[in-house]
């Protein structure tokens, strides 16, 4: 019971962003010998019993009697070898939390570890000890700043020992560091919350609307710049926030400056210590000249490039390994600015000190924190790539964005069906991956909306890497039978829609190259064989898809000396879609009331009809589709290609 009401506390205040974010904060129930306490790695949000970890309370006491180096690195290596040591089964894999012997010290059952930002901006502001001792008075202890780990636990230790038989009282405040919540029950310790944030939330004056706002259009034709000049071997990936809270801190350098450094730990394992600020307003070209030599001086000063892009007047951007890992470095730099803007009620921000800085960036447990975050990159040449799939909620479309998410692609799912659009892409994100996946309601025939489609993934992602132009409409029906509305939609849809996503992709592509010469992009349109040779009674499609395969060919001569290149993949019948197999409204039944096959009585002798001309009997399938996409993206000297995936139906000349 105790375990299962630990699991319960911890996953409500870890599902909380106002709490924790970034999978931070720890939580703990001991009894006489045992301490079960949250293993490191395993996110509150969705924690179970499995990821407490058992420590024997007798060991726990061993650490606090023994004597350790006095270098910080090497003790605290020590202290983490010890308290592996006390894991009740010695063949458990869970890495005991780092604040282990902290939760053992704290006389309550059960204690709970948060970061609420509400407490980080009282902590972090400069008149931090006079609020707790005004708001709290025996309630409390407050803790100065001390580097976590063994010696965080020695300071509090001796906070306590002050307070001599009076033992740990319900809150203990840590200066830049969040707030130990202990009680007897979890409901005693909820309720311990709710008093302290309400009287925390009383003293906090107007802040800016931290309410996203529609980031201005300039930023799409920044970021793709910004995002190849920070990029190394693997192209980075991006994420952006425009606010009311994002323009009160970029409207100047010296506003900046409030939020220029760290105040807590997890700013730095998430964010790095510094961010940078570009200090132009000009058109994007002046934006991004002006960011490549602040870059220089940047990285030259700090050591590293920067995780943080402040742009006057536009908004803030992270640039990460992975998309969850960009995610999680704005929502914690956005943290920060909440931080700084409460903090004026506290007595003003208060940065942690350089020594602070230095101390959790080289620790081996931050770091081994902001590696599980980060997760690895598969292998796969997709993994973190920025694809725009349009026609993708249903079909060949869907097939090939279920895929390539699953190869670790950033998806963006295009189409003007909302409802399998969204549920796709909803499915999709349940998976937990680093990469991530939306839906973006698109007509591919109206430049309008491609060229929206293009910058939301810009300001999404950060760039655009592979454009797949797979939307596309099939009326079949005979010169008689197709009216000139049709045969103009058909065009509009297949061979328009291709030309736009071609434009604005392009744009975007053509921008990253132009910063990051190697980079190479792809455009691909899902044609098909009826591209290849002429289809009787299916002309509209069929001319279409020609005029596809030329533009095609000629977008790869232009495009090509931008690295970007530019090929089309010719499926065969896909049978089993619902383009064909519809029972109302597919090829099978179209192809039958148009008398399409000689002597058919129904849409199965339609089938059999078409599966017997290909020579590998069968249909095409969305693993083929997706083996070509594969193909042309992995390949860098192939452009200009029809290539054909149709089981030998249609051969190349």
């Amino acid at each position: 019971m105790a375990l299962k009401d630990l699991v319960d506390i911890s996953r409500t205040y870890g599902k909380d962003p106002e709490y924790i974010l970034a999978g931070g904060g720890n939580t703990s129930f001991k009894d006489k010998r045992t301490l079960w306490v949250k293993s490191s790695g395993v996110p509150l949000a969705t924690i179970d019993e499995k990821g407490f970890v058992a420590l024997s309370r007798e060991r726990l006491a061993q650490v606090a009697r023994r004597s350790y180096s006095d270098d910080p690195l090497r003790r605290e290596e020590e202290v983490k070898n010890d308290l592996l040591a006390a894991r009740v089964d010695p063949g458990s894999t869970l890495r005991p939390s780092v604040e282990s012997s902290l939760h053992d010290l704290i006389d309550h059952p059960y204690v709970v570890h948060t970061h609420p930002n509400l407490v980080n901006a009282a902590m972090c502001g400069r008149r931090a000890a006079a609020v707790v001792k005004r708001l709290f008075a025996e309630d409390a202890v407050y803790v100065p700043y001390t580097d976590p780990g063994y010696t965080l636990y020695m300071r509090v230790a001796a906070e306590l020992g002050k307070r001599g038989s009076r033992g740990a009282p319900p809150l203990i405040f840590l200066q830049n560091h969040g707030v130990f919540v202990g009680g007897k029950s979890t409901e005693e310790i909820r309720g311990t919350y709710r008093s302290m944030m309400r009287k925390l939330r009383a003293q906090v004056r107007r802040m800016p609307d931290a309410a996203r706002t529609t980031p201005p259009a300039r930023a799409a034709e920044v970021l793709p710049a910004l995002r190849a000049l920070l990029s190394g071997d693997l192209l980075k990936v991006g994420a952006f926030l425009s606010s009311g809270l994002a323009t009160h801190f970029t409207r100047s350098r010296e506003a900046f400056a409030r939020v220029a450094s760290a105040f807590t730990p997890d700013q730095i394992v998430y964010c790095k210590a510094h961010a940078l600020y570009v200090d132009e307003e000009g058109p994007p070209g002046k934006v991004v000249e002006a960011f490549r030599d602040e870059l220089a001086r940047f990285t030259e000063h700090n050591g590293y490039p920067p995780k943080i892009v402040a742009l006057r007047s536009l908004g803030v951007a992270a640039f990460e390994d992975t998309a969850a890992s960009a995610e999680i470095a704005l929502a914690v730099f956005e943290d920060a600015m909440k931080i700084s803007a409460q903090a004026v009620s506290f007595g003003g921000p208060r940065f942690l000190t350089r020594e602070a800085i230095a101390f959790i960036d080289s620790w081996e447990v931050e770091n081994y924190r902001r590696g599980v975050s980060k997760g690895e990159r598969s292998g796969s040449p997709l993994a973190q790539k920025i694809v725009i799939v349009t026609g993708g909620a249903q079909g060949f479309g869907a097939g090939i964005v279920e895929h390539l998410h699953a190869d670790g692609a950033n998806v963006v799912v295009a189409d003007l069906n909302e409802e399998k659009g969204g549920a796709l892409a909803e499915r999709l994100a349940r998976r937990g991956e680093k990469n991530r996946i939306r839906f973006v309601r698109t007509d591919v025939s109206d430049p309008a909306s491609v060229e929206a489609l293009v910058r939301d993934t810009v300001l999404s992602f950060g760039g655009l890497d592979v454009y797949i132009s797979n939307a596309g409409i099939l009326r079949a029906g005979s010169l008689e039978e197709v009216d000139a509305g049709t045969f103009d939609l058909m065009t509009r849809v297949n061979y328009g829609g291709y030309f736009h996503g071609t434009k604005y992709a392009s744009r975007v592509m053509r921008l990253q190259h132009a910063h990051r010469p190697r980079t190479f992009s792809d455009i691909i349109q899902v044609n098909s064989k009826s591209g290849l040779e002429g289809s009787n009674k299916n002309f509209a499609y069929a001319g279409g898809k020609f005029g596809g395969i030329g533009l095609t060919q000629s977008f790869a001569l232009e495009l090509i000396e931008h690295g970007i290149k530019v090929n089309a993949i010719c499926p065969g019948n896909f049978f089993d879609g619902p383009l064909w197999s519809d029972p109302e409204n597919g090829l099978f039944v179209q192809y039958l009331a148009a008398q399409k096959v000689p002597g058919a009585k129904t849409a199965a002798d339609v089938r059999r009809y078409y599966e017997d001309r290909v020579p590998a009997r069968r249909g095409c399938t969305v693993l083929d589709v997706v083996r070509a996409i594969r193909y042309v993206i992995e390949q860098e000297y192939e452009t200009g290609q029809a290539v054909p995936v149709t089981g030998g139906q249609v051969m190349l000349r």
